[in-house]
């Protein structure tokens, strides 16, 4: 994908992920994805961008099965930004950022 097909530079990418992770519209999910966005978004090489995105693309009730371990996680989901997603999870002490 180039700079232009992803909405402009990289880092106007990593802006709009991060909106757009805080911003699902259930908050629990906002909550998840807006501490893994903040914590991880600037360090998330192509790939894992692409991940991320993919992932904010699911519906949310799926991706809330997905991190309770309710359902299981489709192999295509199923990535290192998805592990990322769900150790924030299974923080003891999770610092929220919505």
């Amino acid at each position: 994908m180039t700079e232009f097909e992803q909405g402009g530079s990289s880092e106007n990418r990593r802006k709009r992920l991060l909106f757009r992770a805080q911003r699902r519209g259930f908050k629990e999910v906002d909550l998840i994805f807006g501490a893994y966005a903040n914590a991880n978004l600037a360090g998330l090489d192509e790939a894992g961008l692409d991940q991320f995105e993919a992932l904010l693309t699911a519906p949310d009730q799926d991706v809330y099965a997905w991190l309770r371990g309710a359902a299981p996680v489709p192999a295509d989901c199923d990535n290192p930004v998805f592990a990322g997603l769900k150790a924030v999870c299974e923080q003891q002490a999770p610092r929220w950022t919505s």
